[in-house]
């Protein structure tokens, strides 16, 4: 019955996992998406002076220093993804417009006649856009260059630093423009990139196998991330038992999470691997 069991819900969650990654809804730029029944992924972002949430309802909350007005999003509803910057916020509409509240002296809020947007970024003072087709739109402060990226194509995520952007490409490596006063655009030579994150002068990129990549500024250690291995860590919420094992009963209940929208792709794939490997 053990056999069978197993072998019930593994081909249950490889055929789920599988549909769901052939229809696109599983997004290696790990991308926020909206999920059955107009619920969204809740998430939480922190700008400059501020911290803004998305509630799963597609709901905004926002709470900190508002002196540009960056925390008035309460009316903002339908929202599927959120980004705080320094003194602005924007959120993503579920039919791929955008919005923007906040400081505005560099057009850093100029979002109106956007669409077709899949994932948005906000820096220090300008915003960047994911447009479905794997192009990329900014707007604000381009002083120092962090606005070009009009020639950029098949990026699938986007991060935006202080005074930098960051792409990250369909076939792992990653582009970055321009400002490289700490080398935090040093990425040419990246491989096998999942996801990427910009700081104020840094830039941060976890690798296919878990390990974690970072260049630019380190005076206070950030990219200190050499021995840092994040793969399987996940599978430590679901172990039980403490023996470094997923058994039946773990592997169920993640299935149910991952249904319920409560843990993610590429969670519900570690705990599966680690039942797998069990």
């Amino acid at each position: 019955m053990t056999l069978v069991r197993r072998s019930l819900i593994t081909i249950i969650c490889l055929t789920l996992l599988l549909s769901l990654f052939l229809s696109g809804l599983s997004n290696a730029g790990h991308v926020d998406k909206a999920f059955a029944g107009g619920h969204y992924q809740p998430i939480v972002c922190a700008g400059g002076e501020h911290t803004v949430g998305l509630k799963g309802d597609g709901m905004v909350v926002a709470t900190g220093y508002d002196g540009s007005g960056q925390c008035n999003v309460s009316d903002w509803a339908d929202i599927r993804q959120v980004s705080a910057g320094g003194w602005h916020t924007v959120g993503l509409n579920s039919d791929g417009t955008v919005v923007a509240i906040g400081y505005n002296t560099y057009g850093q809020l100029d979002v109106s006649g956007w669409t077709d947007i899949e994932q948005v970024a906000a820096g220090d003072a300008h915003t960047v856009g994911l447009k479905s087709d794997g192009t990329v739109i900014a707007t604000g402060l381009s002083y120092d260059g962090q606005c070009n990226v009009s020639g950029w194509t098949d990026i699938e995520q986007v991060a935006a630093g202080d005074d930098h952007t960051v792409g990250l490409k369909s076939d792992g490596t990653v582009v970055a423009t321009i400002d490289n006063g700490y080398g935090q655009c040093n990425v040419s030579g990246w491989t096998d990139i999942e996801q990427v994150a910009a700081g104020h002068y840094h830039t941060v990129g976890l690798k296919s196998d878990g390990t974690v990549v970072a260049t630019g500024s380190n005076y206070y250690g950030q990219c200190d991330v050499g021995s840092w291995s994040m793969a399987g860590l996940f599978c430590l919420v679901y172990d039980h038992n403490l023996n470094g094992k997923i058994d039946y009963g773990e592997m169920v209940d993640a299935l149910i999470e991952y249904l319920t929208s409560t843990i993610s792709y590429s969670q519900m794939i570690d705990v599966l691997m680690c039942y797998l490997t069990s």
